[in-house]
């Protein structure tokens, strides 16, 4: 029986590249159903096509599924993001039943609403100085393939997944505080746009705050973490760690969002 949502957000799926986890993510998609599926910018990661293409069968069903989704009534939105800005002249426009937009506003069943956007645009790394952010991306997917081979060693012998390149992210200070500094911005759109919170992708940290008035939220990403973002039938809002399901609670008070990805708090299926 799939685990029903009234909304889900995933983001950074970087298909067409070797750091995708796919089978992960091929499962998630199987298994859970929503009426609204946000796919929040780097789906398909088109920079990459540049280099080299990386295209397994299993990517094939992980497209037919979204468009199944999309065919059957889920309300399908595709925000691009950085690797795949060029689908932003697109915007407004569907392609089989999925909507191209670069921005959208989504309203919650208890009647919040939150700005849907990718988030690069807040970064000024990618806005300012493209060479650096070259070179940060080609660091970032050497750390990648050391996760890959560091994590076949640890099945063989019997471990449970770990990823090595989001612990070494998140030991670094100058990335700890680029990303704190990142969700602060973020959160002063969300007033500029006069709504409840944004939710958002882009720096692979699933994460919901609260900021001033403004409720941050971040769907993580699918190359590490293997997250997303759910809405569950009463407006509530939360994160899920793909396969782990323990402890999926629903968040009420304000002191509950804080930090809820380390806490590990899962949005509800109710």
């Amino acid at each position: 029986m799939p685990l029903q949502f009234r909304s889900i957000w995933i983001s950074d799926l970087h298909l067409g590249t070797k750091n995708l986890q796919s089978e992960q993510l091929l499962d998630f998609l199987q298994k859970t159903e929503s009426e609204y599926l946000y796919l929040v910018g780097d789906i398909l990661d088109l920079l990459q096509a540049r280099r080299s293409w990386y295209w397994p069968k299993i990517n094939d069903r992980i497209v037919q599924t979204v468009l199944d989704k999309a065919k059957n009534g889920t309300k399908v939105v595709y925000i691009p993001g950085n690797h795949d800005h060029v689908l932003r002249r697109f915007d407004g426009m569907v392609f089989n039943n999925v909507r191209i937009s670069n921005r959208a506003v989504h309203e919650t069943a208890d009647g919040r609403r939150y700005l849907v956007i990718h988030g690069d645009k807040f970064d000024p790394v990618v806005q300012n100085s493209p060479w650096l952010a070259t070179i940060g991306s080609m660091l970032y997917n050497l750390a990648l393939t050391m996760n890959r081979f560091c994590n076949l060693g640890r099945r063989r012998m019997g471990y449970e997944y770990r990823s090595v390149s989001s612990w070494l992210k998140h030991q670094v200070k100058i990335a700890v505080n680029y990303m704190g500094r990142f969700e602060e911005v973020v959160a002063q759109e969300g007033i500029a746009n006069q709504v409840d919170g944004l939710i958002c992708g882009h720096i692979h940290r699933a994460g919901i705050r609260e900021i001033g008035k403004v409720l941050y939220s971040n769907s993580g990403d699918w190359v590490e973490s293997c997250t997303a973002l759910a809405e569950n039938h009463n407006g509530s809002l939360g994160l899920v760690q793909w396969p782990d399901q323990r402890g999926l609670t629903s968040p009420a008070a304000n002191s509950v969002y804080e930090d809820m990805y380390r806490d590990r708090c899962l949005a509800s299926t109710n």
